[in-house]
């Protein structure tokens, strides 16, 4: 799964201290106070390269304030030890439903997508129960919803596993399963949808990215993801509401020039940006 919704899973588990005293318009009157990670491509970097970087300067210009940066590796603590500690005010990306955050409404909803060479024998495949999959290297990530499909379908056996969690300072799971599709080590990928958009994009090769958005009867394979705030600071998230749906068509675009595929409410393919 994507890095924003693997933290929020991952840190669900994870206490964080009680919500700070509410303000009135910002929690910060000085900065537009953000949690990153420092490698953490497509979302962020510490060069500011990543999505979530320019979604953050396009929030940072609205509220009129200076962007400033708290970094850590996301990982278990990250929730406690950014939003938690009050060194920051806001998460760029978080999936919807997280208990660990207050989340805002959601920004972009994706899905994950398999990532095929195009015009190869699995041109046209959105499904995973494709009789053409059969017998076919899958790369996956470990543990993550598409797994649950795989193995209904008897498409684990000869899966190559990815990790699910990394420091990505050392190593990017995403990028090597797109470099083994390209070199023929594997036969399609995998992948939570902004890693896959990106990183097929990236490659130079002629992929073909493909929502998978038909799976049914078993875990959701789309996810909405929103901004991640401490809990108790209403007028914050009254203030992000009103921002993201004043500049959805901004973030649209920011997303699908980093090849984010993005799906509507009804799972339905946005290809241009809204507004």
């Amino acid at each position: 799964m994507a890095r924003p919704v693997l933290a929020a899973l991952a840190l669900a588990l994870l206490g964080v201290p009680a919500a700070a005293q509410q303000r009135p318009a910002v929690v910060s009157d000085d900065a537009f106070r953000v949690c990153g990670d420092p490698a953490n491509l497509p979302y962020s970097n510490q060069a500011e390269e990543g999505f979530e970087n320019k979604i953050a300067h396009l929030v940072a210009d609205e509220v009129k304030l200076p962007l400033r940066y708290y970094w850590m590796p996301t990982g278990p603590g990250f929730v406690r030890n950014t939003l938690g500690t009050k060194l920051c005010d806001v998460i760029i990306g978080y999936a919807s439903g997280a208990d660990v955050v207050q989340n805002t409404n959601a920004y972009y909803k994706s899905s994950y997508v398999l990532v095929t060479k195009a015009g190869g024998p699995l041109d046209g495949v959105d499904q995973l129960g494709d009789e053409r999959l059969k017998d076919k290297r899958i790369g996956l990530v470990a543990a993550t919803p598409p797994a649950d499909y795989m193995l209904r379908y008897g498409l684990l056996a000869k899966a190559k596993s990815y990790p699910l969690v990394v420091d990505r300072r050392y190593d990017s799971p995403s990028e090597a399963m797109i470099a083994d599709l390209v070199s023929g080590e594997t036969d399609a990928a995998i992948l939570w949808g902004p890693n896959g958009g990106y990183w097929a994009k990236k490659s130079g090769a002629p992929l073909a990215v493909t929502p998978l958005l038909k799976e049914k009867d078993g875990p959701p394979m789309s996810f909405r993801i929103t901004f991640g705030i401490r809990h108790g600071e209403l007028e914050w998230k009254r203030r992000l509401n009103e921002l993201i749906a004043k500049k959805q068509g901004a973030i649209d675009q920011i997303l699908l020039d980093y090849g984010v595929p993005l799906v509507d409410d009804l799972d339905r393919p946005i290809t241009k940006a809204r507004g």
